[in-house]
């Protein structure tokens, strides 16, 4: 999946802009998936797990529609790594947006949009941390060979 879809990229970069706007002018919340999918993991359930499970259904039923719509097949669809891969990288990003108060698309859409210090600071590092990472895989370690 490397190729040059500038249009799909357009297309979806205001979707991912115009959810985050409706929900913080809806309801006044930043569009970070982590708090989002971390809001719903509690044993005391509120009114706040109505719109974070209705945001994140849509997140699925936006994939399915689009696979739908755009003709991909999901069965060409793979993850590098087994299993147990798999699952410790999740468990690192999860400890990741804890250590970082949020995660990617709530600092680096939202918190920038808003002018974030912060917001702007944990971008500049995740993005730094990103090249470090692709140039270590693919150039020391040879992955991407």
């Amino acid at each position: 999946m490397t190729e040059f879809t500038p249009l799909a990229g357009a297309i979806g970069g205001i979707l991912i802009g115009l959810s985050a706007v409706v929900l913080m002018a809806g309801i006044g919340r930043v569009a970070g998936l982590s708090g989002i999918f971390g809001g719903l993991l509690t044993v005391n359930w509120s009114a706040e797990q109505g719109w974070r499970g209705t945001f994140i259904l849509g997140l699925f039923a936006g994939a399915a529609l689009t696979a739908l719509l755009g003709g991909i097949d999901v069965s060409a669809i793979s993850f590098a790594g087994g299993p147990v891969g798999i699952i410790v990288g999740g468990l690192l990003v999860g400890i990741g947006t804890a250590l970082g108060s949020g995660c990617t698309s709530g600092h680096g859409i939202c918190g920038i949009a808003r002018l974030s210090r912060r917001g702007i600071t944990a971008t500049i590092i995740f993005m730094a941390a990103a090249v470090v990472t692709v140039f270590v895989t693919r150039h020391i370690v040879g992955a991407g060979s």
